[in-house]
């Protein structure tokens, strides 16, 4: 139908010279520069000139705002690579009319494609993936430079037929996936955003029941400055139609090519890693309904990716020396009216020495993008990512944010549409923020802080933070000091942790605990909690209670509780809010008290275990409700300022007036130093006359420069650190006396300090504490 709808009229030559429409179509096939590909569009549309025209996407004239809404190349070229997939399926849904049905993506991968729900790609034998990965395809190829790459999106799905080519691959905003349930296509704006960061882009495509591929190259279109506002993307028609032509053996069998040229992938040049197309691949995708097929022939290489959940649930046995801490699979937190998330994080292996940690930066730039570990998913797809401050100040977990350990996925599938129409944004590069972001990311902390392995892991990640801090710097500091309290005349004879002593740590106390051995059938369940102590809860708060039980993982169902054999008892003042899956004998509950649960109030909390053709296991604690306790108001912190220290040489100087604000007062004795606050830094100015400082300076400057260098640069650490103190101490005391006298207090107690400075900074100095350079001994 599509076929007689376009007739021939593409094919014939009016004239009887000049290209044809296969002739121009095997041009764009082959073409590998924008240069080759304007020579054949040239040539055509002037052997066509009556006949060819352009008209703009999605036919509406002012559709730059549209198509340029996104700031990404990387991630608009994804887009390119959802349609691939989305056209995978709906193939599979033509040829199975449908059945079973499917309300989901990754419902549809399982029932059409054998992708597990569950285990995604990972749990596919590598066979399996390579041979689905070659339905979809994305090929680099040089063009011209960096900035002008050729990018091709390759798949064998459905395709399109020539009579829907405008209202799809064409249109702008149209709504023909928002009844198939089981396609991704929703919130994004769409593959159209690749057009702005490409100088052409050429559409061709089958549909799986034609014999006509239909085609048509889009481009930007400046117009005139004198009339219009802006330009407009346009594609080749002809006779108001896109281009069509007969298929042959040798075109594709059905499915859609894209191909992007001087598509600019600046900012994805490298070979791998962060700045790569596999890398923003494998972020973004971050767990795909099916594999993609990445062919770099700039690079000379070619990959299967599966998304970087399923390279962290270790798809790969391993590559690139993948190693995990810890690991909760997914399960689900209920959110009331908005549904549910579900819930998964990893922590990469600690990395050891110089080289592990290189190894595990490049291992998790693959993951995640930098300083975002938590990623919001839907249909698989990274749909916004969230700062590691939640992890490390939320969550409470520092050092295994700082050392990018860890990793979160939070999968929106399950919210409801309302609450995915207020997280989601047409572009895909970030989730909207608001209440419902608000409490998604308060949900993950309070889970994360109520995870003992995890807080474990932040330990051991701090005190290797600790061992791995620069062990020169260390040992020079240390050093000082002793020698600072020697001269003093205090024993000095160690400094905790100086020297070898420090090389290793102190034990660490909390152990992971060995995993419970199973039996079937289970033969206990019990409550982690003393028997003799009531569980006490305050009115909304949420605890993550331990359960352990000798049942196998598979007595558990964390993303159904239905299916689960093991359940919950709760009073009326209690509801659950998630489980975490049962590992190694052990998983959690969160347990939440209802806002309104009256002081005083008791109940039983208790645990379920079913056995088939057995009498049920079970255990329960009391817990009580108890009254909030009042937080004591903490006195807000005065940050230090930052600062500036500047020598000022003599009275001439047109610093001096900070040291000394009176013009008749010229005795450098009395004036050491001053300080002045501006637009939040504090300058620190130091007189170079000033006799004490002067006559240690001139003492060392007799012995080398590097000695009378290092007295300077120590005494100015000393009155730099005595003037943010003061200036603390100033801006919290009270205003007891005049202004005159306090300033006359100040002066004297620079001026005290300064003494001080230059005996102390003088006896580092002298007691060895520089080392000259080259001979390794004592100045």
């Amino acid at each position: 139908t599509d076929a007689g709808a376009l007739g021939s009229g593409p094919e014939r030559r009016p004239d009887g010279a000049g290209m044809n429409a296969r002739d121009f179509y095997d041009r764009l096939m082959a073409a590998d520069t924008v240069a080759a590909l304007e020579a054949a569009l040239a040539e055509y549309t002037a052997a066509h000139r009556a006949v060819v025209a352009e008209v703009p996407v999605g036919r509406r004239p002012n559709n730059r705002g549209q198509i340029e809404v996104a700031t990404d190349a990387g991630r608009s070229l994804i887009e390119r690579v959802t349609n691939a997939h989305d056209a995978l399926l709906e193939l599979e849904f033509l040829r199975r009319s449908g059945q079973p049905p499917c309300r989901s993506p990754a419902a549809a991968a399982e029932a059409w494609l054998g992708v597990p729900a569950d285990a995604g790609l990972a749990g596919l034998a590598p066979e399996q993936r390579r041979r689905l990965a070659a339905s979809t395809v994305v090929r680099l190829e040089p063009g011209e430079d960096r900035q002008s790459r050729l990018v091709s999106v390759i798949d064998r799905g459905v395709g399109i037929a020539a009579d829907h080519f405008e209202r799809t691959i064409l249109s702008l905003g149209e709504s023909n996936k928002i009844e198939k349930l089981h396609l991704a296509g929703t919130y994004g704006q769409g593959g159209s955003s690749t057009f702005a960061f490409c100088k052409y882009a050429v559409l061709a495509s089958r549909h799986c029941q034609s014999d006509r591929i239909c085609f048509t190259v889009v481009r930007y279109q400046d117009l005139p400055a004198q009339k219009y506002k802006t330009g407009s993307y346009v594609y080749l028609v002809e006779r108001d139609r896109p281009l069509s032509i007969d298929a042959v053996a040798s075109d594709m069998p059905h499915g859609t090519t894209v191909r992007h040229f001087g598509y600019d992938l600046s900012k994805y040049s490298a070979a791998a890693g962060p700045r790569s197309l596999a890398g923003v691949l494998g972020c973004v995708l971050f767990d795909p309904v099916a594999p993609v097929r990445l062919e770099s022939r700039v690079h000379g290489w070619g990959r299967t990716l599966l998304g970087a959940r399923n390279a962290l649930n270790d798809a790969d046995g391993g590559r690139d020396g993948l190693t995990l801490d810890h690991h909760v699979p997914a399960f689900r937190v209920p959110l009331g009216a908005d549904g549910g998330i579900g819930v998964e994080y990893w922590v990469l292996g600690r990395p050891e020495g110089e080289r592990g940690r290189a190894a595990r930066a490049r291992l998790a730039d693959h993951f995640v993008t930098a300083n975002k570990p938590v990623v919001l998913t839907h249909n698989g797809q990274n749909q916004g990512e969230v700062s590691g401050l939640l992890l490390k100040d939320d969550a409470g977990l520092p050092y295994l944010q700082t050392q990018g350990r860890l990793i979160c996925q939070v999968n929106c599938d399950a919210l409801t549409a309302q609450a995915k129409r207020a997280l989601f944004v047409s572009t895909r590069e970030q989730s909207r923020e608001g209440p419902l972001h608000a409490r998604i990311c308060a949900e993950l902390a309070h889970l994360l802080r109520r995870d003992d392995e995890l807080v474990r892991l932040n330990e051991e990640a701090r005190r290797q933070s600790l061992r791995e801090r620069d062990a020169q710097a260390r040992g020079q500091m240390r050093r000082r000091v002793a020698r600072l309290l020697r001269t003093g005349g205090r024993a000095a004879e160690k400094i905790e942790g100086d020297g070898d002593a420090a090389a290793g740590a102190a034990p660490d106390p909390r152990r992971k605990p060995e995993p419970i051995a199973e039996r079937e059938p289970p033969t206990y369940i019990k409550i982690v909690w003393d028997a003799e102590r009531e569980i006490p809860f305050r009115a909304g708060q949420r605890r993550y209670l331990r359960i352990e039980t000798d049942a196998p993982s598979g007595y558990h169902d964390a993303a159904d509780p239905v299916r689960s054999r093991i359940g919950v008892v709760l009073d009326a003042e209690l509801r659950v809010s998630g489980t975490t899956p049962l590992e190694g004998g052990r998983m959690r509950v969160g347990v939440e008290c209802a806002p309104g649960a009256a002081t005083g109030a008791q109940g039983l909390f208790g645990v379920t275990l079913r056995r088939a053709g057995l009498p049920e296991l079970s255990d329960e604690r009391a817990y009580a409700v108890v009254e909030a306790a009042v937080q004591p108001e903490r006195k807000p912190r005065i940050p230090f300022p930052d600062f500036e220290v500047i020598a000022v040489p003599g009275r001439a100087d047109p610093n001096w007036g900070y040291i000394c604000p009176d013009p008749d007062d010229d005795d450098p004795e009395r004036h050491a130093s001053g300080a002045l606050m501006d637009q939040g830094t504090l300058y620190i100015y130091y007189s170079e006359i000033f006799p004490q400082l002067l006559k240690e300076c001139r003492r060392f400057e007799r012995q080398s420069a590097a000695l009378a260098k290092s007295f300077k640069d120590r005494y100015e650490t000393w009155l730099a650190a005595h003037a943010l103190l003061m200036h603390q101490e100033g801006e919290e005391a009270p205003a007891g006396a005049s202004e005159e006298a306090r300033e006359e207090l100040a002066r004297r107690e620079r001026c005290r300090h300064a003494v001080i400075a230059a005996i102390i900074a003088g006896q580092e100095v002298r007691t060895g504490a520089l080392e000259e350079p080259g001979d390794g001994r004592a100045g």
